[in-house]
């Protein structure tokens, strides 16, 4: 896909995006201490299950589950020289399991590192993040992804770096970005909506938003400060409200379903062109999102 094919396809229509994969695979079984994306590969049926939902759902893009599948992340679990596999390997199983309904995004996040420009003698360099992010996005390109979606991030020097990577290897494919939010309305690192679009925007990246951060209902501030300074497609993919951990550990979230799709057409009103949902969502999350955007 290109970056005009993308941006059509976002003028005809709400675009939307999957629930959440973390979540899902933690109640499916994963283990803590291992590397999600080489779990799933040996346990396809999760994903098959999951993303063949959302697929049926009504999801128009679906997210390859390569969130952590970088060399420094896959280093902290011994999986690092299995690197071109991994990313490889979750590109064919999310087309598998969505059979051809839905784009697949390749999901990139945070490295693990800190990064900091290069004027700071501390951490990584930005140079250094950037190669890091550009051989992922070189394998997830060869995989054949269709755009990339680079999410959760709560540094902008790492969001930077990462958009920078993926150009060195494709000036063409579609970025989409979504950063998350404290309650103070700053990323971890400090970094406003304002800022954050004024330089990703820059960096020529296709789409804008948060995701994670809360519930629908506070991440709608966000997205009216985000669409009273950039007419770029705005992104809006929260939690399923907030989570309480029960007496036998499992953690459950406030809003169900039908009560979530409600909340997320005020951030449909406040100009998200791009809608989903991140932690605690499902398939019927989805479905009843899509049903409510879609009339």
């Amino acid at each position: 896909m290109t970056r005009d094919e993308f941006k059509k396809l976002v003028e005809e229509k709400t675009l939307i995006l999957d629930g959440g994969t973390g979540s899902f695979f933690i109640a499916h079984g994963m283990p803590q201490g291992v590397s999600p994306e080489a779990w799933i590969l040996e346990n396809p049926d999760v994903l098959m299950e999951l993303q063949g939902g959302y697929a049926d759902a009504g999801s128009d893009i679906v997210l390859a589950p390569t969130f952590g599948a970088n060399r420094q992340r896959l280093k902290g679990t011994g999986n690092d020289k299995n690197i071109e596999k991994i990313n490889k390997g979750c590109v064919e199983l999310s087309r598998k399991a969505t059979g051809g309904k839905t784009l697949v995004a390749a999901d990139i996040s945070m490295t693990g590192l800190t990064i900091f420009s290069e004027d700071i003698d501390d951490g990584e360099t930005l140079e250094e993040g950037i190669e890091i992010y550009k051989e992922q996005a070189q394998l997830l390109i060869d995989a054949g992804v269709d755009l990339f979606d680079v999410e959760t991030m709560i540094s902008l020097e790492d969001a930077r770096a990462a958009v920078r990577g993926i150009r060195a290897v494709s000036e063409d494919i579609p970025i989409m970005v979504t950063m998350t939010f404290e309650s103070n309305q700053r990323t971890l690192y400090g970094n406003t909506p304002e800022d954050v679009v004024e330089e990703l925007e820059a960096e020529g990246i296709d789409a804008i938003g948060a995701n994670c951060s809360s519930g629908p209902d506070n991440m709608k501030v966000i997205i009216e400060r985000m669409a009273a300074c950039t007419k770029l497609p705005l992104i809006a993919k929260p939690n399923a409200g907030l989570p309480s951990t029960g007496p036998d550990g499992k953690v459950t979230y406030s809003l169900g379903a039908e009560a979530f799709a409600e909340e997320m057409q005020q951030l449909t009103a406040a100009g998200a062109r791009i809608v989903g949902g991140c932690c605690g969502t499902e398939p019927s999350y989805i479905k009843a999102l899509a049903e409510k955007v879609r009339g």
